[in-house]
């Protein structure tokens, strides 16, 4: 008996400073090797966002964008991939056949298949958001998701081949699951469009109405702090709604990227405060 014990003694010591070791190891460089490339992504990140802030861009680029939610994806691929590795050989140092599974592994598989088609659907929409570059890192987006009534707006935080991360205007966090993206509306791509709707009455005088926001587009495209924001002059585009007491002019203009919400809040105040100079009160 006593033979016995000493015998699974000595083997559970041997197999601790082989198997165990090694064992111990696979999971300790698993874990270095994470923050190792958690650590190049987020240096690859910042020397990015270094290079923006630095530079004299107002916006950013969308090769940075691109780039910036390329190192996050292929971070989140490469990990995927060691940590399957990584556990197929701590199987197999715990005695499990690798070859023995394959089998099982595929009933398994063709089971766990009906279950994991969205995680499936996920990571291909995930593969072709980032190689179409339908948006970036800090792109301010709007998307549709399937079943759920509002729109998830904000701007993008974090982008990987599974799930999309924004943040509102609030503050919350949203987390989309890639799979489930209906459409995407980009606010922050190339350029975008301010739309200010002037209300009046309407009985006013459409012409010299006219005349008063032609005048705040042209002040406003001369100002040494909004023309860094401006593509071109804000421009008038007429009636844009008609009612029996009110009427609706429309007033846009093109801006950098994720400017056009600034553009607007100014012009909204420009139009306010020369309506009100000329006598004319805009209606609610």
């Amino acid at each position: 008996m006593l033979t016995m014990s000493l015998a699974t003694t000595s083997e559970t010591t041997n197999w601790l400073r082989s198997n165990g070791l090694e064992i111990v190891l696979l999971i300790l460089g698993a874990i270095l090797f994470s923050r190792f490339a958690t650590f190049i992504r987020d240096r690859i990140t910042r020397k990015i966002d270094e290079g923006f802030q630095g530079g004299d861009a107002l916006v950013r680029s969308e090769a940075a964008k691109h780039r910036h939610a390329l190192a996050q994806v292929v971070t989140w691929v490469v990990l995927t991939i060691v940590y399957v590795l990584v556990g197929m050989e701590v199987l197999r140092r715990l005695g499990f056949a690798i070859t023995g599974l394959v089998a099982p592994a595929a009933v398994l598989g063709a089971a766990l298949g009906f279950g994991a088609q969205r995680i499936v659907q996920d990571i291909l929409a995930g593969f072709f958001l980032i190689t179409e570059r339908q948006y970036g890192f800090g792109d301010v987006v709007r998307i549709a998701v399937t079943g759920a009534a509002e729109m998830a707006e904000g701007t993008v935080e974090d982008v990987t081949l599974r799930i999309t991360t924004l943040r509102n205007s609030d503050g919350e966090v949203i987390t989309v699951p890639n799979g489930q993206i209906v459409k995407v509306t980009n606010l922050s791509k190339d350029w975008a469009r301010a739309a200010i709707d002037v209300p009046v009455s309407a009985s006013a005088d459409i012409t010299r109405v006219n005349e008063i926001l032609h005048e705040v587009g042209t002040r406003a495209y001369e100002d040494a702090r909004l023309k860094p924001l401006l593509l071109d002059e804000p421009t008038v585009m007429g009636v844009e709604d008609l009612t029996v007491d009110q009427m609706n002019i429309r007033m846009v203009a093109r801006t950098l990227p994720g400017k056009q919400f600034e553009v607007g809040r100014e012009l909204r105040v420009r139009v306010a405060a020369a309506l009100r100079r000329e006598g004319i009160s805009e209606t609610t």
